[in-house]
């Protein structure tokens, strides 16, 4: 299993961009898909965007498609994951992933979970 830690979570208003990171140690990055989930209170845990291991292809879910951008640091072992326009609804527990990311979709496609951090947009 890797380590995944997960920073940059905060309190903003809506319309605030903010920017997560995920650093993984090993090689994740190399041998793993990439993804981040976020969960808020009383919900189950959702895709919100993922990025391959073999050609960095970048999916998202449709909530955030146009305004969030995945990007990764091979230099510094990291995923950011960049949030644009932010509404109130995204206000969850982001969580990054590793794993064989098929589906991209799904929690059990990851074996490897950071911490989580906490994203609270208010309006």
């Amino acid at each position: 299993q890797e380590e995944l830690v997960e920073s940059g979570g905060g309190l903003v208003r809506a319309g605030d961009s903010l920017t997560l990171s995920c650093a993984a140690s090993g090689g994740a990055l190399s041998t793993s898909a990439m993804a981040w989930f976020r969960q808020a209170p009383g919900k189950e845990r959702d895709f919100v965007g993922g990025i391959t291991r073999i050609g960095s292809f970048t999916f998202y879910a449709d909530s955030v498609k146009g305004r969030f951008i995945i990007q990764r640091d091979d230099e510094q072992k990291a995923i950011h994951l960049l949030m644009n326009s932010l509404k109130p609804e995204d206000t969850a527990i982001y969580s990054c992933a590793a794993g064989t990311g098929v589906p991209m979709t799904a929690p059990a496609s990851f074996t490897s979970w950071g911490q989580g951090t906490q994203v609270t947009v208010a309006s």
